[in-house]
């Protein structure tokens, strides 16, 4: 559901311009989304490209929080080093009912790597 809901938001962006890559192949692992968006008009996607790769976690009770981050962040940077993007994001979404919206929306950078919670 809330990776449904991030790619539905994104796209209406997208459209603008640039285009969306969902579970973008990078070898024999995906990224969950891989942005692309032309920096030159006239050459359109012919040019030079922006990439961002976003790759989204689900964050379920019972899995320990550090131990996804850490695997989210190593999974991340690795797809965008792979994928020359100029950008990338850890986006964790956490399914506990019973937190409050304060407790689940934050940003940190780790290690040069956006890290966002909602």
């Amino acid at each position: 559901g809330p990776q449904l809901l991030m790619q539905a938001f994104l796209q209406r962006i997208i459209n603008g311009g640039g285009r969306i890559n969902r579970e973008y192949a990078l070898g024999r692992k995906r990224t969950d989304l891989l942005i692309e968006w032309p920096l030159n008009e006239q050459q359109g996607f012919l040019g030079p490209v922006q990439r961002i790769v976003l790759e989204l976690k689900i964050w379920r009770p019972g899995r320990k929080f550090a131990t996804l981050m850490q695997e989210g962040i190593t999974q991340t940077q690795g797809y965008a080093a792979q994928v020359g993007a100029s950008e990338s994001h850890l986006i964790i979404f956490d399914r506990n009912p019973n937190k409050p919206w304060s407790k689940k929306i934050w940003r940190k950078v780790v290690d040069g790597l956006p890290v966002w919670g909602c």
